[in-house]
């Protein structure tokens, strides 16, 4: 269940352009030596850090390039149940993942099949 948190608050965080790599665990570990290597300069907050990960997409490693990939699928497939179900609340600290998983029963086929694609390849 961790993993699927961690999956929807940075999904959530990269639909609404709020999200850092500290907002999920998972490719936070996926990514931490990638990011502290190519954008160890950036201070995270007002989307610097997932611009600076955009910019420097390439140079990642292959895991994090997946978590990430992952990720943004998961963003796309759920971008209109978090608008529906969590419109009310503000982006960070895991609201829009947490507001998502009370509505687990509420969510579209869409976006059930990418959390579930996606946490079935952070084991």
């Amino acid at each position: 269940m961790k993993a699927w948190i961690s999956i929807v608050a940075l999904a959530a965080g990269l639909s609404f352009g709020a999200a850092s790599a500290e907002a999920a665990p998972s490719v936070a570990k996926a990514c931490a030596k990638d990011i502290k290597s190519v954008c160890a300069d950036v201070k995270s907050g007002g989307g610097k850090l997932k611009a600076c990960v955009k910019e420097h997409y390439s140079e990642l490693s292959t895991e994090c390039q997946i978590a990430i990939v992952k990720v943004a699928a998961v963003g796309r497939a759920c971008k209109a149940d978090a608008k529906k179900l969590c419109s009310d609340l503000k982006p960070g600290k895991n609201r829009v993942a947490e507001c998502l998983q009370s509505h687990t029963a509420d969510l579209s086929d869409g976006c059930k099949d990418a959390l579930t694609k996606a946490e079935a390849g952070s084991r």
